[in-house]
């Protein structure tokens, strides 16, 4: 109890320091696609490796590996402190990139400039996920500080410069640095709770493929009063094959697409009020709720297809004209467990076997990335869900994410022998990836200290493998 109490004064004293350096990481637009300059990712970088240093990592490097184009990956951040013998090691993940800000009108406030409201900070990247870089950051201050000399255990840090561009170079990068993997537990710092005042440990996600749907009925367009009626656009029949997509209730209606059945820990799994989850999405009250079964299954468990974009032209540019082609883009969260080959042939005979009145139809495949099925029947996870409850004074939960998170994918499959643990500091309005991104600055406080917690107890315990 004793050391609680001194990492607990520890976080709290270096709070305001961790706040600052926060904001400043959230200043930096590091944005990993072409269209953006990619001084930032330097920069951003460059500020994540100071931090690591000041926090007492001394071993901190920049790495680099091509992408599958050819082109040079975003640069990753690593510190690597050595264990001693006999102790275990631990790998934290957490990435610096960030995605665009959108409409710039949407936002109450910059969005490259951090801004403490209401209790939270504002400012985009500072929940997703650059609040999980200081989340570590933060963590290991903390416990190499109270525990200096007694401190034994191996830490490789791995900041991420690219994973809201789909981290395309991190496979070659693992691949000419395998050190890297060589860890008993994984924690990935890009999730979130279950909402403000209650954590939660993330135990599955859902994988995703993304593919566009293409349709043409004509070789050419054709005046609309001149042919319509015997003939039908493209935009009307592609909306007529995208209805299939769902049923009466909005569940998917693609044929071979699981369902996915965690295993049994009801302790811990809460329960989905949908009024607050209502509340948490803004949905009208008027609006039905689309599928069957209980929130947490439609939103953990089960697949769940989104229209992302059309071609069609603009009301200000259409005309009185019979569109040979469109085409939808879609989006398609899978059950953790998914095959995603599997699943793009699944809809690739649905909408081939849907297509209306004889139209040719196409699916142009797209990314994938597979999802996730943990679990908490390892030491870290137990370990993890027992700091969190000391450091928020409430019971952890464990809960699903409908998004996927493409290097859990990639880590367990490299490092099978090490458990994964999925945590962050977001909260169900946190609005990661939209307008007035923000975090609960009491619950990251939280987080901070639950993560050092861990360190401290994984220090005292010996190596064992899936830790």
């Amino acid at each position: 109890m004793l050391m609680v109490e001194e990492l607990r004064q520890a976080v709290n004293r270096d709070f305001p320091e961790t706040i600052e350096h926060l904001a400043e990481l959230v200043r930096i637009p590091a944005m990993a696609w072409d269209a953006y300059d990619p001084g930032q990712l330097d920069l951003a970088a460059a500020e994540v490796a100071g931090l690591l240093r000041k926090a007492g990592m001394a071993d901190v490097v920049l790495l680099q590996a091509p992408r599958p184009d050819g082109r040079p990956g975003s640069p990753a951040v690593v510190a690597r402190r050595p264990a001693k013998p006999g102790k275990p090691t631990i790998l934290l993940y957490a990435h610096y990139d960030v995605q665009p800000v959108g409409d710039v009108a949407l936002w109450l406030s910059p969005p490259f400039e951090a801004v403490e409201r209401d209790g939270r900070l504002w400012g985009r990247g500072a929940a997703d996920n650059k609040a999980g870089v200081l989340l570590h950051v933060a963590a290991l201050r903390s416990v190499l500080r109270v525990l200096d000399v007694g401190f034994g255990m191996g830490i490789t840090v791995f900041i991420d410069g690219e994973e809201e561009a789909g981290s395309p170079s991190l496979p070659q990068l693992l691949q000419e640095h395998p050190a890297l993997l060589n860890a008993d537990a994984m924690v990935v710092a890009d999730s979130g709770n279950w909402q403000v005042g209650v954590p939660a440990l993330t135990t599955s996600l859902r994988g995703l493929i993304l593919g566009t749907i293409e349709v043409r009925v004509l070789e050419h367009a054709l005046h609309s009063g001149t042919y319509g009626g015997p003939l039908l656009d493209a935009v009307t029949v592609l909306s007529r094959l995208i209805a299939t997509l769902h049923d009466d209730d909005g569940a998917v209606a693609v044929r071979g697409l699981p369902v996915f059945e965690p295993e049994a820990s009801a302790d811990r799994v809460p329960e989905f009020d949908e009024v607050l989850f209502r509340a948490d999405a803004k949905v009208p009250p008027h609006t039905r709720l689309a599928g069957t079964g209980t929130l947490a299954s439609r939103l953990w468990n089960k697949p769940a297809l989104s229209i992302i974009g059309v071609d069609a032209p603009s009301v200000a540019e259409s005309s009185d004209t019979l569109l040979p082609i469109a085409r939808a883009r879609f989006s398609l969260s899978l059950a953790p467990g998914t095959n995603t080959v599997e699943a793009m042939e699944a809809v690739r005979r649905h909408v081939e076997d849907h297509a209306p009145f004889g139209a040719d139809v196409r699916l142009i495949p797209g990314g994938r990335t597979e999802g996730f099925a943990g679990g908490t029947s390892f030491a870290a996870a137990r370990t993890m869900l027992d700091a969190m409850a000391e450091s928020w004074g409430v019971p952890a939960v464990c809960m699903g994410v409908g998004g996927s998170i493409p290097v859990v994918d990639t880590l367990s499959k490299l490092c099978p022998d090490a458990g994964i643990l999925i945590t962050g500091a977001e909260d169900p309005d946190s609005r990661a990836h939209g307008a007035n991104e923000s975090i609960h600055l009491g619950d990251f406080r939280n987080a901070i200290l639950a993560e050092a917690l861990l360190l401290a107890r994984l220090n005292s315990e010996p190596t064992t493998g899936h830790t």
